[in-house]
């Protein structure tokens, strides 16, 4: 049976609805996306280019409001008007019901779902969505200026080498290695190999293996059988079996610790996995993309990476360039972000001069794109007037010299909260560490998930 051409994304808190969703929905979607992290909305709706989202209530242990599921439909239609989003809850009445179409939902689940009723939905979800006339493939191909690229903004001679490689290599089945900093689009690159690939109507899985700890490494990525471990309630696949038949995308790789680069090893050797708590091999059928910013082959030489699990992710690399060897995309990239943000914030008539566009172009951008995309979204909610200054902007000290005007003696009295300063010291960590989020958040005294987690909430 077909598959129905509709891109879904399942948000809830609870991992074993996100994985009955999953197991569900993708019999008859294209696409399913899920994340149990409401603040990757954004991110997830931007990559995606999601149809539907099938949205929880609530994600605080205990809540029972519904007041962060509300938030989030109010982002989601601000960010992606055409989105429909269905809203579901276990806390469900008639009240909260009739609130939620009224603020923007076409629709309201109640947990745990019928498969029936909830397929029914969402099929009637996708079909309107179809019906109201949504551009095909071919026609967003036509209209696509020359300098988009699959999620990609670019036209300078170092991007132009790396749209080449990707369009050779998408096609295969061949490992691919994506090294740049953070901040340069690696996760962009490894989906758009994915999106030009055999396997692109199937599943893209991302994991980020520094936010997985080492206890829980074996139970996230191979799965467990019921029993296997205090918390081990019921048997559960891995993400490399979630992957199995698309493609399977690894960050960070290179923040793996040598006995969990020999577990991975032997499981991308033998395509097989077996279940904590299980001796049954389960064969798998991955694409494998891996990314890191971390210089793999110094790595190596000093022996805290494999060099037998470099060969096997490195059939073809590829180097995305910091945004300082890119300097002809600035402008491109700048005037993008403008755009969004034009629409996001209201502000129609706003425009960058020449002389910030040229202070743009200066600047050094350790943080890359993320910092530009940043910079560009902070400055326009600050400032005054219908044009941009340099002085709206925030410039790190660095390259130029030039100096940071994002200070405690530099932040307005009204803004003197814990909120900016949380915010003000974050981005001093990322910036002091080019962006390197393993020692930013070494630095600040979290992990790194919580570091990831104040990015998001940030903006940053």
């Amino acid at each position: 049976m077909p598959k129905i051409p509709c891109k879904v994304l399942v948000v809830d808190d609870e991992e074993d609805i996100l994985l009955a969703g999953k197991l569900l929905l993708k019999q008859y979607f294209e696409v399913v996306v899920t994340t149990s992290d409401p603040y990757r909305i954004p991110t997830l709706l931007q990559e995606n280019a999601i149809d539907v989202v099938l949205l929880d209530m609530n994600y605080s242990t205990g809540a029972t409001s519904s007041r962060e599921g509300f938030h989030w439909l109010k982002q989601i239609l601000q960010l992606s008007p055409n989105t429909t989003v269905i809203l579901m809850t276990a806390y469900g009445d008639i009240e909260l019901a009739v609130r939620a179409l009224k603020e923007g939902a076409t629709d309201f689940v109640l947990k745990p779902w019928q498969n029936e009723k909830l397929m029914a939905i969402l099929k009637s979800a996708c079909q309107n969505k179809a019906s109201a006339g949504k551009r095909s493939a071919e026609v967003a191909e036509r209209e696509n200026t020359a300098y988009h690229y699959d999620g990609f903004i670019g036209v300078s001679p170092a991007m132009q080498r790396v749209y080449q490689t990707i369009d050779k290599v998408a096609a295969t089945d061949a490992n691919v290695l994506i090294l740049g900093e953070n901040g340069t689009g690696k996760e962009v690159a490894a989906r758009a190999l994915h999106q030009k690939s055999k396997r692109a109507k199937n599943v893209f899985e991302p994991v980020d293996l520094g936010a997985i700890s080492t206890t829980l490494f074996e139970s996230e990525l191979f799965g467990h059988a019921k029993g296997a471990y205090t918390d081990a309630k019921e048997e559960r696949a891995g993400r490399l079996e979630a992957a199995s038949g698309g493609t399977l995308f690894l960050d960070e790789i290179g923040n793996l610790t040598l006995a969990l680069q020999a577990k991975l090893l032997t499981v991308l050797q033998s395509r097989q996995v077996i279940r904590l708590g299980t001796n049954k091999p389960r064969p798998i059928d991955i694409r494998l993309v891996c990314a890191t910013n971390m210089p793999l082959y110094e790595m190596v030489r000093e022996g805290s990476f494999r060099q037998d699990l470099l060969y096997r992710i490195n059939t073809v690399e590829i180097h995305l360039p910091p945004l300082r060897e890119r300097r002809e995309d600035i402008k491109l990239l700048a005037e993008h972000f403008l755009q969004v943000y034009r629409q996001k914030y209201d502000r129609p008539n706003l425009h960058l001069n020449a002389e910030t566009l040229r202070r743009l172009n200066s600047y050094h951008w350790p943080g890359n794109i993320r910092e530009l995309d940043h910079a560009m979204e902070r400055a326009i909610i600050l400032c005054d007037g219908n044009e941009l200054h340099p002085d709206d902007f925030y410039f790190a000290p660095g390259e130029n010299g030039q100096q940071q005007r994002f200070s405690p003696e530099s932040i307005d009295g009204n803004e003197y909260t814990l909120e900016a300063l949380e915010k003000m010291m974050v981005q001093k960590a990322l910036v002091k560490h080019a962006g390197n989020i393993t020692h930013a958040a070494k630095e600040l005294g979290i992990t790194r998930t919580a570091l990831y987690r104040r990015i998001e909430k940030h903006g940053l």
